[in-house]
Order: structure tokens, then sequence, then C-alpha cells
């Protein structure tokens, strides 16, 4: 699969509706950008660990960030990799942690998730955002 590296160019909260946007945006290059709709909640958490803001006890997103590094992993990136009837896939992305590093990268495991939640994890982390050229083509076209 060709990967295309993005970033979380905007955060669009709407107070009044349920749909909320991402806007993720091409890496250099000629800076394509396509929104995603997500949820509220999703939304939130979004802007909360951009904000750096800290929940008195943890949150879901904090939870599944803890967890895997507690079972010895961290979350190297997260993949847009699919976009059916309207609805973008996204897989997590995880690597053994460097005590237990692969360099071939054979111990990487890659988990299904929504994009909202990959997203969330990867603001919170740190970790590289990327599309798939199929999904960035048909959602960006262009160059």
């Amino acid at each position: 699969m060709d990967l295309i590296e993005v970033e979380l160019a905007r955060v669009v909260i709407q107070q009044k509706g349920e749909q909320q946007y991402i806007h993720l945006r091409e890496k250099g290059g000629a800076h394509r950008a396509f929104p995603i709709v997500i949820g509220f909640t999703e939304i939130e958490e979004i802007n909360r660990k951009i904000n750096g803001v800290q929940a008195p006890r943890p949150l879901t997103h904090d939870l599944v960030g803890r967890l895997v590094k507690e079972l010895g992993f961290r979350l190297t990136r997260v993949v847009v990799t699919e976009l059916r009837e309207g609805t973008f896939f996204a897989n997590l992305v995880l690597a053994p942690n460097q005590a237990q590093s692969d360099p071939a990268g054979e111990g990487d495991r890659r988990v299904d998730c929504r994009p909202s939640d990959a997203i969330a994890l990867a603001v919170q982390t740190g970790a590289r955002i990327f599309v798939s050229r199929e999904v960035l083509d048909a959602m960006a076209p262009g160059t």
C-alpha cells in the first residue's frame, strides 16, 4: 500500500449538530486536504489532546494509550487505509518497545479502528499519520 504522510490541519467543532470535522492535509508536496466527519465525543477528545488538557481521571483514549504501553508496544503510526461507501477505515500500527524491537518490523501489529480514534491516539502519542494514496486521490484529486 502506497502511503502519504498527512497532518491534522484543522478541527471544526460545531456546537449545533452532531457532525464534527477534522481536516487532514498532505505534508510537503501539493498540500491536498480533505475532511472526515466524526462525532462530538471524538472531536472533544482530539481537541483536549491538542490543547494539553488533562482529565481528572483517564478517559477511553487515555486508557487505550496506557494499555498499549503496558503491553510492551508503542504506537508508531496511524493509517487511513480505505474509503468504502462513504466510510473511512484506519489501522493503528503498533511496534514492540525498544527492548523487544525488531529492525525488520516483523513484530509490528495492526489494529483496525475508526479514523477518529486513531487520530486521537496519534495526537496523544505524537505518532505520525498516513493516508493510502487511493484514499487521498479519491478525496483530494489533483497533482
